[in-house]
């Protein structure tokens, strides 16, 4: 039997290995917390519930065009007005089955195998396993605390050769920093200037603690940018999300939507319009005080543990943790302290192949109280 492809020889993407054994851990000891992956506890707002149910007994629920619907096109673009104060055309947009396939068709669209493509480490492994699979090179920019674990147009002008394209998030995951305005801008005008493909992960904006987030299309007509329902509107399951291309790759997206998938699903393009309204609005924005109080007890409560250095999340719902104290080997420690308590947390060598082993990322995305209880059992077990 012939062998299977290299592009699928990618290295798991160790968070849901964890998720994974925590579901095991559930069904067998019934005491799983999972602060290990980026979900929201919460469901999508009634007003998304609400439109998906009448969607579903109201309409055929076909194929719809690649693009996705008009509607959601046009609510979408009206978004950016409302939001960044920024003037976006409903063709710039293309609805995807979520980022991830959004990322997929931006990578295929605008580089070809071979292109070297940079990106943040620590960053999201599966921006880099995907490069990996569909035939890029990965070039690692090195980032720590001196730059907020953000790039720099220092750091880009530092590179050894100019990349084919710049993968950049803001909020991040897994640290939850920011890129601040002036930088972003910058970094943008650099990568026009270059002819370098800069793709802004911007799944996470609308959740952030006293900092703004900026959309890269403040700056750049020519950046490629990703959105998502999944984060701040609550909707990870309903595989719904969106870019925002430049003129000259809009056609090839579309055209690789249209043949890899077709489009994306259609419930969910029509339950997403109501994602975007007032009504929904209000709970979500509840969903984000809550984060904010989780993230003062996070970070009362991590020196209990002994975690003094972390970076500090300005955005998402993440803490990206030094653990050097307690273990050199972060994928064995994180298995070990889940069979022990029963709390998930995800290992810092998934978005780290370098520093990871001295790190781990923990999600407070769940209830206070869940937090509260998963931080005593980890008290305990650190002290034990």
């Amino acid at each position: 039997m012939r062998a299977p492809s290299l592009r699928g020889q990618v290295e798991p993407f160790h968070v849901m290995e964890v998720a994974k054994a925590a579901t095991e851990r559930q069904r067998t000891h019934g005491d799983a917390i999972l602060l290990c992956v980026g979900q929201p506890a919460t469901p999508a707002p009634a007003a998304v519930r609400d439109a998906a149910q009448e969607a579903v007994t109201s309409e055929v629920l076909g194929y719809t065009v690649s693009a996705g619907i008009p509607e959601l096109r046009w609510t979408i673009a009206a978004e950016y007005a409302q939001r960044y104060g920024v003037a976006v055309d409903p063709d710039e947009v293309l609805v995807t089955t979520g980022s991830s396939a959004g990322f997929q068709l931006a990578v295929l669209a605008a580089f070809d195998a071979g292109d070297v493509v940079a990106m943040t480490r620590p960053g999201y492994p599966a921006y880099r396993n995907t490069l990996l699979s569909l035939g890029c090179r990965v070039l690692d920019l090195d980032v720590g605390p001196d730059t907020r674990f953000q790039p720099t147009v220092a750091m880009l002008d530092a590179l050894p050769e100019v990349p084919a394209g710049l993968v950049i998030a803001s909020p991040s995951n897994p640290t939850g920093t920011i890129i601040e305005e002036g930088e972003l801008a910058a970094i943008a005008e650099w990568c026009a200037a270059r002819d370098c493909v800069l793709l802004s992960d911007e799944i996470y904006h609308g959740i952030s603690y006293g900092r703004r987030c900026a959309s890269v299309r403040e700056f750049s007509a020519d950046a490629v940018v990703l959105g998502s329902v999944s984060k701040y509107h609550s909707m990870t399951g309903w595989r719904l999300g969106w870019l925002l291309l430049p003129a000259e790759l809009r056609r090839p997206a579309e055209l690789l939507q249209g043949n890899l998938s077709i489009c994306a699903p259609a419930v969910s393009q029509a339950a997403a319009l109501a994602a975007f309204g007032s009504e929904a609005r209000a709970e979500l924005d509840g969903h984000v005080a809550r984060y904010a109080r989780n993230r003062d007890l996070l970070l009362r409560r991590l020196p209990e543990l002994g975690i003094t250095s972390f970076a500090p999340p300005d955005g998402a719902f993440y803490a990206w943790c030094d653990v050097s104290h307690l273990t050199d080997d972060s994928r064995r420690w994180c298995a070990e302290v889940l069979a022990a308590t029963g709390v998930a947390l995800a290992p810092g060598i998934d978005f780290d192949r370098s520093a990871g082993h001295r790190m781990m990322r923990l999600s407070f995305c769940g209830s206070t109280e869940v937090l509260d209880e998963a931080l005593d059992r980890l008290v305990a077990h650190v002290a034990s």
